[in-house]
């Protein structure tokens, strides 16, 4: 009779991974606490979270806490970014006298993307907020400055759909909705410990 060898093979495995994330640049707290985060919250997607916060300058160093606090941060870069791109696109859909002559701008994208920069500068506040508040140890706070900030992208996403058009900046509405969840889960692992 061969001794059962599935609970070794998936511990070898686990430990396979977890070498493997702290080689591309993740701490072991960076993987434990995304593992806790994740174990805790069915939103929280194990691998988004180790490659997100495991990239952050701040993450190897940092404590549950830290982590955290590395969430909101990667969430205000998020969302600044999507106001640059917002205003990118607002440019270009103007695109000068010459362009215009050649094509008239679509008045509810150019509509569109303005109240999405507002939209995503407010979610760039939240999440600043988010950590203020998370940095401040006033965790009940910092939870729901990141869900205001979760909402405030998913309203741009909402925005284009009453316009009747593709949301270009939707990746970064699906990209605030998942930090936020991690932001959110590493937060309430604080209260646990």
């Amino acid at each position: 009779m061969r001794p059962n060898t599935a609970p070794t093979a998936r511990l070898l495995a686990a430990a396979a991974v977890a070498l493997g994330c702290l080689a591309v640049g993740a701490s072991a707290t960076v993987v434990t606490t995304c593992r806790a985060a994740a174990d805790s919250d069915a939103r929280v997607d194990y691998s988004f979270c180790v490659a997100e916060l495991g990239n952050h300058r701040e993450s190897p160093d940092a404590d549950t806490w830290g982590l955290a606090k590395v969430a909101a941060l990667t969430g205000v870069n998020n969302a600044d970014d999507a106001v640059y791109d917002a205003k990118a696109l607002l440019a270009k859909q103007s695109g000068g006298p010459a362009r215009a002559a050649a094509r008239p701008p679509d008045a509810r994208k150019r509509a569109a993307l303005g109240q999405c920069r507002r939209l995503y500068f407010d979610a760039e506040l939240a999440f600043a907020g988010a950590y203020d508040e998370i940095n401040a140890r006033e965790y009940a706070a910092g939870k729901e400055m990141a869900a205001e900030a979760v909402a405030l992208a998913r309203r741009c996403d909402d925005v284009f759909a009453e316009a009747g058009i593709p949301s270009p900046l939707a990746w970064r509405g699906v990209y605030a909705a998942r930090i936020g969840a991690v932001c959110t889960a590493i937060t309430g692992l604080i209260n646990m410990k």
